[in-house]
């Protein structure tokens, strides 16, 4: 139900808007993203008009007190008509300049209180603390929701999303320039009460936000990312917290009209995986980062479990970001699988995966990973080889092209090697079933697409091929035919083999996946089941199986874990 406007507010704000300077709409060349950018800017400019500042803290001081009288109205609606005309009256509506000012002047006053609040020694409990803060940020949201409602009419929604843009930007503004100045001493808690109730009352079931709804939430992911934890590091809980609320991931992923939400919001989540990356190379990790990689793999718990099909379609750009040593936060990706499919269960006795229904189809991959295979030049061999098995020196070739320095663990160029494996088997795919056939351990042989990953498994050094690997292991998830070439990959070449080495390492890869906690890919189960119980790859003969007594029994514990009926020690040492 739409709700009706104060009294005489209709005419006074349609007055502003035919006086005066230019409004929100009007602006040349001020989209929203344009009204984000200069409020972020404008948060910098302090050569405020005489007396500004004390306009601005009287109507701050009079808004808190009429939003928290009982007189306020349903939501504060007769507080706001008499409000607007107090701002008039001040002066503050006649220009966007002095718009801006009034916000950026507000932002900081409220910010301000905050702190002063936060380090009173006076207050013993926690709760009163941000009572106190709440009391006054709360009514400063309420005033700027108020005035995206009304700014402009109902028919005109530039007005409203224009203001809301430039108001985000303003606060994102005076955070940086805090963030900044403070340094360790900065606090997110009054930037965090702002975005969070903000996004609250803008959600309200009310046609005239409906109606803006796509324009709002991209506006916050907009804001989001601006303040993504490589931008505001002080600010990458709250960050966090805001990403994974219920009524954002709600929004963002389960409303958003034709999964609109869900590229924006896999943007924020590769910007996280991006900024953990180089700590999480790191094994002994500090108690903050600990703290964020926790929250993290949080979040990824409650999008498996509600959104599986979000981590299914950007799973490719995810295990991208993510550092190799990431095992646990990468399964989580890896696990998922859309919730109209029923997964076999992988211990079944003599599955047999290729006559799954599944098995057949392509998973859907919302990323353009062809464009990351450069220069154009490779890609234009690599092409050509796939086609002709020429030029003859790709392949000899192919561990340079894919090297970017000389510096152990740093090599390789690793999103180009997880694009060229992805490229090749897609290729691989479409040539197998163009003949009419199926991937299989028969099918996969003797082709220009298979030379290139025997090459890779053989021709690289310890790095580049665990790197190879792992690339060809990120593609082992629910049923498809993406996860049935890659198994069938992994294993030939792990039959294939020349050395032991590439068998030990190809085990490495499947066996630190699953000694990781739960959940565990189904393909990866499938690959790794059919290697140990499948007496032609002969597993349990290799050196590397009893290299040592506790190495033999991890090998016996993953076994009994992964074989129906478990195996006696005869069959594991035969």
């Amino acid at each position: 139900m739409q709700r009706q406007m104060p009294d005489g507010l209709s005419q006074l704000l349609d007055m502003l808007r035919n006086t005066g300077e230019p409004f929100l709409d009007r602006a040349p060349g001020s989209g929203p993203m344009g009204m984000m950018y200069s409020g972020i800017t404008q948060a910098r400019e302090f050569d405020d008009p005489p007396g500004l500042y004390e306009k601005t803290e009287y109507l701050l001081r009079e808004w808190v007190t009429m939003y928290h009288s009982p007189k306020a109205g349903k939501d504060s609606t007769n507080a706001f008509s008499l409000f607007v005309h107090q701002m008039n009256l001040q002066g503050i509506l006649k220009t966007d300049e002095l718009i801006t000012r009034f916000f950026r002047l507000s932002t900081e006053m409220c910010v301000d209180l905050s702190y002063r609040v936060l380090i009173d020694q006076s207050i013993k409990s926690a709760t009163v603390t941000r009572a106190k803060c709440f009391h006054t940020l709360d009514a400063y949201v309420r005033l700027i929701a108020l005035l995206v409602k009304h700014s402009g009419d109902n028919n005109n929604t530039v007005t409203k999303v224009n203001l809301l843009n430039k108001v985000l930007g303003i606060v994102t503004g005076v955070l940086l320039q805090d963030q900044e100045l403070r340094g360790v001493d900065f606090q997110q808690l009054p930037y965090h009460r702002i975005f969070i109730m903000l996004f609250l009352e803008l959600s309200a079931p009310e046609s005239v936000l409906e109606a803006i709804s796509p324009q709002i939430l991209t506006a916050f992911c907009n804001t989001l990312y601006y303040l993504r934890p490589q931008k505001a590091p002080g600010f990458a809980y709250a960050w966090l917290e805001l990403v994974s609320h219920r009524v954002f991931l709600g929004r963002v992923l389960a409303l958003s009209p034709a999964q609109k939400g869900w590229t924006m919001y896999a943007q924020l989540l590769v910007s996280l995986f991006k900024f953990l990356a180089p700590f999480l190379r790191n094994v002994e990790l500090a108690a903050p980062i600990q703290l964020l990689y926790k929250g993290t793999l949080r979040v990824l718990l409650v999008l498996l479990h509600d959104f599986p099909e979000f981590l299914c379609d950007y799973h490719y750009g995810f295990c991208d970001v993510i550092a190799p040593n990431c095992i646990q936060m990468r399964n989580l990706i890896l696990s998922a699988f859309p919730r109209n499919m029923r997964l076999p269960d992988p211990f079944t006795p003599n599955l047999k995966v290729d006559l799954l229904p599944e098995i057949t189809q392509a998973p859907r991959i919302l990323a353009n990973f062809n464009t990351l295979i450069q220069p154009a030049s490779f890609k234009k061999d690599l092409d050509s080889y796939i086609k002709t098995r020429s030029p003859v020196t790709f392949l000899s070739e192919l561990r340079t092209s894919l090297q970017v320095s000389s510096e152990p663990g740093m090599r390789y160029n690793i999103p180009l090697i997880n694009a060229l494996v992805l490229y090749v088997g897609t290729q691989a795919i479409a040539y197998i079933q163009n003949k009419g056939n199926t991937p299989n351990m028969s099918t996969i042989t003797h082709s220009s697409h298979m030379d290139i990953f025997q090459n890779l498994a053989v021709d690289s050094d310890t790095e580049g091929r665990y790197l190879f690997l792992n690339a060809i292991a990120n593609q082992l998830r629910y049923p498809n035919s993406h996860t049935h070439y890659f198994s069938c990959t992994l294993l030939y070449l792990f039959a294939e083999a020349n050395t032991e080495a590439i068998q030990e390492q190809i085990t490495r890869v499947l066996l630190e996946r699953l000694i990781v906690n739960r959940p565990h890919p189904w393909g990866l189960l499938i690959t790794f089941i059919e290697l140990i119980k499948n007496q032609n790859f002969k597993f349990w003969n290799h050196e590397f199986v009893r290299c040592a007594p506790e190495i033999e029994k991890l090998f016996e514990s993953v076994a009994r874990s992964c074989m129906h009926p478990k195996p006696s020690s005869e069959q594991t040492t035969s």
